[in-house]
């Protein structure tokens, strides 16, 4: 059954939010509330937020039925999906909950290990996952383009990811910066590790032949800014992905969740939710 029939043939799917009082909770929790074919049955934070305790739509002046919470399995109780854009501790323990009680998680958490991108792995074989670094079906896009551009670009372009971010945001490079170049470096058969160069400082030499460059602003509120520059020699050509608000974010994991809706087991990302695989 297709993750469509699934929906047309069941009652609205059960979403749990993690991190409800925090501003991507909260931007979740009012995209599913005006989705008509989803409903709020968790709210989850951290022990101690001021918002234990509260209505989760509180701040929507309105009443969900649902409190937040930091009692895990209590969260989950109601739910068929969790989505978390939490810290990466968080999640893994969030996950193994959610794997126990066979609740699907849409993952939108950054800053993972590789051995913590393995536990999920694992972890992916009892109950469905989708992971990515950005939700946002036009960030996805735009790693669609860049793994035609980065095809169709000889070694004699470099390659440069800049990307700019808000002044709270505690991991560097972004996720989504990490996953542009991971395309890219995919695309022309390479691997990621063995291009990037993520420092430079002083006497550095000339830039070194087939390296991946990353460049990190922090500042302000800025949402999310992406730019990836192939610079060649009498042109270069520029890919720019910039986010306004976090509404693009919540309505990706919202298509997410309704993926979910048609697999048991295993680990997805937002190219098998938005059909863009090869």
């Amino acid at each position: 059954m297709t993750a469509a029939a699934a929906l047309s043939s069941s009652a609205p799917r059960r979403v749990a939010v993690a991190g409800a009082s925090g501003r991507m909770g909260r931007m979740l929790i009012e995209a599913i509330a005006a989705s008509g074919d989803l409903t709020l049955a968790g709210a989850l934070d951290q022990p101690g937020s001021p918002g234990i305790g509260q209505d989760a739509m509180a701040f929507l002046g309105r009443a969900s039925g649902v409190a937040i919470t930091s009692d895990l399995r209590a969260g989950l109780a109601g739910a068929d999906v969790l989505i978390d854009f939490t810290r990466p501790e968080g999640t893994l323990a969030h996950a193994a909950a959610c794997a126990e009680a066979g609740v699907q998680l849409v993952i939108g958490t950054t800053g993972f290990s590789d051995a913590q991108k393995q536990q999920l792995q694992a972890l992916s074989q009892q109950v469905a996952m989708v992971l990515a670094p950005n939700m946002s079906v036009g960030v996805n896009v735009t790693l669609k383009l860049l793994q035609l551009a980065a095809r169709s670009l000889d070694d004699s372009y470099d390659i440069e990811i800049i990307e700019a971010h808000h002044r709270h945001k505690v991991d560097a490079p972004s996720g989504t910066a990490l996953k542009m170049g991971e395309v890219i470096a995919q695309a022309q058969g390479t691997q990621l590790a063995d291009r990037a160069v993520y420092e430079r400082y002083g006497h550095t030499g000339e830039r070194r032949a087939g390296s991946i460059g990353f460049a990190t602003v922090r500042g302000g509120d800025i949402v999310g800014d992406h730019t990836v520059l192939f610079a060649g020699t009498g042109e270069r050509v520029e890919i720019t992905h910039k986010s306004s608000s976090r509404a693009g974010y919540a309505q990706g994991s919202l298509r997410a969740v309704r993926f979910l809706a048609g697999q048991r087991t295993g680990m997805f990302d937002m190219f098998d939710v938005l059909n863009l695989r090869d």
